[in-house]
């Protein structure tokens, strides 16, 4: 966990909580699902097998696609013989040479973060204002998001070395839900929050809301918002169809993952079971 968390207090007032309340009459909202019980993730230990395009992709080299490339031309030696076996299969132990150079796998890693505004996932990872940035000092390994955000956009974003997972994430039947809590420039009458709860459809695609509410003891101008998509562009289109602009986007909640006792600015560990429940999403 980041040392930061234990920083003041005060800061934990910073990530815009507040309960979501459902219009006593609102009658398109989806309810919410019933969590569902995690499969169990077998851990790799070093005694495994692992196919060796795979072993040689979570080393960051290259993809698998490319590894076969390079197996099936004999550049790749396992324990100093040369493999071009598609399907081979090793050991973390074994000592694997690609195109002359020893492969170490990196050991997957997974922070959750509480982005502030003004930092974005775009743009050079060694800029001042990269989220990138602000997970340096987290991990030796070179570290991505889950999903992007621009710079006006608060809150939660995953950010790990396992390329498995990020794609995981970016298909487009992606299941997971996200939670928004959003700021319009006027308040969101109510006709309009229940044509939204009912699905928007944007350029002949229809994109479903699992529930859209306003937030408790807060102006009608505090909207939160339960759906699938994890891209932020969406979210204010379906706003815009309405004739609303967005002015704040905050996203509280990821697959599950909360931003509780997590200040702006800061990243902390994902727990093993919590990394197992992404998985099996």
């Amino acid at each position: 966990m980041s040392r930061h968390q234990d920083s003041d207090k005060n800061n934990r007032g910073s990530g815009r909580q507040g309960g979501f309340k459902k219009p006593s009459s609102s009658r398109g909202n989806a309810p919410f699902g019933r969590p569902t019980k995690p499969k169990p993730v077998k851990e790799v230990s070093e005694t495994d097998d692992i196919r060796l395009n795979k072993f040689i992709a979570n080393s960051g080299i290259c993809t698998r696609k490319e590894a076969d490339i390079y197996i099936q031309s004999g550049n790749v030696q396992v324990n100093g013989v040369p493999i071009i076996e598609m399907g081979y299969k090793v050991k973390l132990t074994d000592v694997v040479i690609f195109d002359g150079v020893k492969i170490i796998p990196e050991k997957k890693e997974y922070y959750l973060l509480n982005k502030p505004k003004n930092f974005t996932t775009s743009g050079d990872r060694n800029s001042e204002k990269s989220v990138y940035r602000l997970t340096a000092s987290a991990s030796k390994y070179k570290l991505d998001s889950i999903g992007r955000m621009d710079s006006s956009t608060t809150g939660l974003l995953i950010m790990t070395n396992d390329q498995d997972l990020i794609r995981k994430f970016a298909e487009p039947l992606q299941t997971s839900s996200k939670i928004y809590q959003i700021t319009l420039s006027k308040n969101l009458h109510f006709e309009d929050l229940e044509k939204i709860s009912k699905g928007v459809k944007i350029d002949e695609y229809k994109i479903y809301v699992d529930e859209i509410t306003y937030i408790e003891n807060q102006p009608k101008t505090e909207i939160g918002i339960k759906l699938r998509t994890q891209n932020i562009s969406v979210i204010k289109t379906i706003f815009e169809k309405f004739n609303y602009e967005v002015v704040k986007i905050d996203r509280v909640s990821f697959a599950g993952l909360t931003k509780k006792n997590l200040p702006r600015g800061t990243w902390r560990v994902l727990t093993n079971q919590e990394v197992i429940n992404l998985k099996n999403i």
